[in-house]
């Protein structure tokens, strides 16, 4: 059996009532233990207790880490880690950032092929076929 302990944790809250979770985690099993850092996305509950939605595990190996990092930087157009600062001005607009996405684990995306239009005779022509087979 895998127990799993929790080493420490940080999280940001978003929305109206939303948290993102990182967290190092170990799991101890008898064949040995392994530690992971978890991303978890979730709400709160009405009764104030955190409830999990998604969550993903990612290995300790530095290029898995550092990969991750960038990417999510680079996605994210690095809004939030260099932002420059704003003159003050009563005219300065606010910019918001966008949420970061934790990465789930996502599916491929399915390549949708357009299906190619009928002609109106071909339509006719097996509508006719059809209505003669139910015929006969």
């Amino acid at each position: 059996m895998v127990e799993f302990k929790t080493l420490k944790t940080e999280e940001i809250q978003f929305g109206n009532n939303n948290f993102i979770e990182v967290a190092r985690k170990e799991a101890v099993a008898e064949e040995g233990s392994n530690e992971f850092v978890a991303i978890s996305r979730g709400y709160y509950a009405p009764d104030g207790s955190k409830r999990f939605k998604k969550s993903f595990a990612v290995p300790l190996a530095p290029e898995v880490v550092d990969f991750i990092c960038t990417k999510v930087k680079e996605m994210a157009g690095e809004v939030s880690a260099q932002a420059e600062p704003v003159e003050e001005s009563s005219e300065a607009e606010e910019v918001v950032p966008e949420e970061p996405v934790a990465d789930e684990e996502e599916a491929p995306a399915e390549e949708v092929v357009p299906e190619e239009p009928v002609a109106d005779e071909e339509v006719e022509e097996e509508t006719t076929e059809n209505e003669e087979e139910q015929a006969n």
